[in-house]
């Protein structure tokens, strides 16, 4: 591949450019349940750091990091499995494990957040795979990294570009914490409604439930019933009960890659489940072969759970989706509700639940690929409190705008995600001119 850079462009090898580049491989520090968030290459993934689940302790932070403190603004990249994740620093105090580098630009000659997105473009990617070594895991050597060569414009070309590129990754982040937000808020209520029964015991109380109207306080019944713990009205269901259909993905290899097309029916597969519902990643059948499977149909406000591999995924088909069918993929089951008896949400939020993951997780069988034993009616054995139609309906309300919110927001950032992919290279090669790049993304932001 050929790149084409500007004259007063320098190219320059990554030794030249950067006054820090820390390797912390060869190290494994002792995790702790709590302390200083440990990054490690597998919480770097998409240009970010998700949010990290491992530690070290407080008071082994400076032993452990001794080769060189990372700083706000430090560029991190991973060096195997995978190879050139790129992410960048915040304020916070982090500890870095191993299979990680961190370069830090040199003052006056390269701007740190230019550097992420320059370590993302193919030129710099490219470069990355041809020096590494390995067969069935890639790895680069420090030293094949320090030759790595960056296209290095002016200063303040450099940051006229990261700002552009920054501004789009920041607001696609916003959209991501908002709809962590809202997701917690759902959690949150469905725990006070329908675990804990926070409102009813408020009423027993007599106290008024708290942050909640009038109109919708009235719904809660005021007692428990004294036989099995749940509000009076309310009834504890199997899944079998309430369900207007279970059904399970096509058997065997009635979908293949022959099968796939460029647009169509999309097929939900584990990668749609890894947070809820994501409508990224599709593959697409033709809608000839999407009625040909017409068991494995899925539509809005059913309820979607993967039974083989990835164990414990659950996502709901918003009310207002980007296709009006889908297509469940051989890994994965469906649940459809009647919304008048039951709020898919609730049924959902249950499922998410630590109560609902462990009953739906109770016929796991470890043997080879992980999988739930005879799915479908596992499902429909499990147990479920149901409010009264009335509780439900106001929930289904309350949990439905949360969720279209989230829709929104993720599609908003799918756009503003191609548009930052379709923006980068073109930045980074000199090609598109920043007051061009700026009145694009002011039109989207």
């Amino acid at each position: 591949m050929v790149f084409d850079f500007p004259g007063d462009w320098r190219i320059l090898a990554i030794e030249e450019c950067v006054e820090a580049l820390i390797d912390y491989r060869g190290k494994s520090p002792e995790k702790t349940t709590y302390g200083v968030p440990l990054i490690t290459a597998k919480v770097v993934k998409n240009g970010r750091i998700v949010e990290p689940e491992e530690y070290i302790a407080a008071d082994s932070y400076d032993e452990w990091m001794r080769r060189g403190m990372p700083l706000c603004g430090d560029v991190v990249m991973t060096t195997e499995a995978p190879l050139g994740e790129i992410a960048q620093l915040d304020e916070r105090k982090v500890a870095l494990a191993q299979r990680l580098i961190t370069l830090r630009g040199k003052r006056r000659l390269l701007d740190n957040t230019y550097l992420k997105y320059l370590m993302q473009s193919e030129f710099v990617q490219t470069q990355l795979r041809a020096r590494a070594t390995g067969t069935t895991v890639l790895g680069i050597r420090q030293s094949e990294l320090r030759r790595v060569r960056l296209a290095i414009p002016p200063l303040v070309e450099q940051r006229a570009i990261a700002n552009v590129l920054n501004i789009l990754d920041k607001k696609i982040d916003l959209n991501h914490r908002t709809n962590e937000t809202l997701e917690s808020i759902a959690r949150a209520i469905f725990k006070s409604w329908f675990v804990d029964f926070d409102p009813v015991r408020a009423k027993a109380d007599g106290r008024r439930p708290a942050g909640m109207e009038a109109e919708t306080a009235a719904l809660f019944p005021s007692r428990v019933q004294e036989d099995g713990g749940i509000p009076e009205g309310w009834n504890q269901q199997t899944i079998g009960d309430i369900a207007t259909r279970v059904s399970m993905g096509p058997f065997g290899s009635r979908i293949t890659r022959d099968n796939f097309v460029s647009s169509g029916v999309p097929v939900i597969r584990g990668n749609n489940l890894t947070d809820g519902f994501s409508e990224g990643g599709f593959v697409y059948l033709t809608p000839e072969k999407a009625d040909d499977l017409r068991s494995a149909n899925a539509f809005p406000g059913d309820i979607v759970f993967t039974h083989r591999g990835t164990l414990g995924q659950v996502g709901l088909i918003p009310q207002k989706p980007a296709h009006p069918r889908y297509v469940v993929s051989q890994s994965q089951m469906l649940l459809s509700v009647d919304p008048i008896h039951v709020s898919p949400h609730l049924v959902y939020q249950y499922f998410r639940s630590e109560t609902g993951q462990t009953q739906l997780l109770a016929n796991t069988n470890t043997t080879g690929v992980p999988a739930i034993a005879r799915p479908t009616t596992s499902l429909k054995a499990i147990s479920i409190v149901v409010p009264t139609p009335k509780v439900s309906t106001a929930f289904e309300r309350i949990a439905s705008a949360l969720s279209d919110k989230q829709v929104s927001n993720e599609r908003e950032s799918v756009l503003l995600s191609a548009l930052r992919d379709a923006l980068l290279p073109k930045l980074l090669s000199g090609e598109l001119r920043i007051r061009d790049a700026e009145k694009l993304v002011e039109a989207h932001t």
